[in-house]
């Protein structure tokens, strides 16, 4: 399953994943102006940060909306991007959060595991029911090599409008999604304890994290909002079994690395290449 390979490349090269959600306005000027538009721009730039991170990233997530910013040579950016990251024996997750009922699941699920926009993992929003926004995806991780990353709480502020609504028995929204993604993904669980079925877990709001690991005993983690977002090292150690099972997303701290430097323009994916070995150290230092 593709989670033993993501299980694998943390235990190999540690937890970071480098999110390439990338906005024309991160490029370094001289650079940008050598290409004829912004989505080649933007790929050449992302080719530069996976060749110089590809062996120390356990993954890469990019996510759609900066691609179809830019409308069609955008989404071809993010074709691009997808293919390149599988040709250096990466993993990939496409950032989508698709949601909706089954028939229209069950074509988002041929559109981002086959063809174009074919991806290991895609990250869904469960919000419309398991049944319908959910099974669509399953097939896929048991016949084809697939994953998703269910969003069960989030870093985000706004998270406590509806995630931390609380039911009859007091329980929190997210507590109550937690419970079905874990039944899922004890159903489909790898050779590495761990299942192709994974949460979408922030951060942040680290006061519930060890709760919350507690349900979520078999899937493997997608956790945002390290760095820019206010998520620190030392919060990631409560979501770890054992070192591994999750995986930390940064973007901007890792795009946007070459700005801290004096000479960093020219160096942007050396620069990126020291952030993601200095985060990945930083997280390995509080376990």
């Amino acid at each position: 399953m593709i989670v033993d390979k993501l299980f694998e490349h943390v235990k190999e090269r540690g937890h970071v994943c480098i999110g390439l959600d990338t906005d024309y306005s991160y490029l370094p000027e001289t650079y940008a102006k050598q290409f004829k538009s912004k989505a080649e721009a933007i790929y050449n730039f992302n080719k530069e940060i996976i060749d110089a991170t590809y062996d120390l990233a356990a993954c890469y997530k990019v996510q759609i909306a900066y691609y179809e910013a830019i409308g069609i040579d955008g989404l071809k950016a993010y074709s691009d991007t997808l293919k390149y990251i599988k040709e250096k024996g990466q993993i990939s997750i496409a950032d989508i959060k698709r949601g909706d009922i089954s028939k229209t699941a069950e074509m988002y699920a041929i559109g981002h595991f086959s063809g174009d926009f074919e991806a290991d993992f895609v990250t869904l929003s469960p919000y419309m029911g398991i049944n319908d926004s959910i099974e669509p995806f399953l097939k896929y991780i048991k016949e084809k090599e697939k994953g998703i990353f269910v969003l069960v709480r989030t870093s985000n502020k706004g998270a406590k409008d509806f995630q931390y609504i609380k039911d009859e028995n007091g329980l929190n929204l997210y507590e109550n999604v937690a419970d079905m993604v874990e039944k899922l993904a004890e159903e489909n669980s790898g050779s590495c304890g761990f299942s192709s079925i994974g949460s979408v877990v922030g951060a942040t709001n680290n006061e519930e994290s060890e709760a919350l690991r507690k349900k979520l005993k078999t899937s493997f983690l997608l956790i945002p909002g390290y760095g820019a977002q206010g998520g620190r090292a030392e919060d990631i150690k409560a979501y770890l079994i054992g070192g591994n099972g999750a995986v930390v997303n940064s973007s901007r701290g890792i795009l946007l690395a070459y700005k801290k430097e004096s000479d960093g323009e020219k160096n942007f994916a050396m620069c990126a290449r020291n952030e993601v070995i200095r985060m990945r150290d930083d997280i390995r230092a509080y376990l």
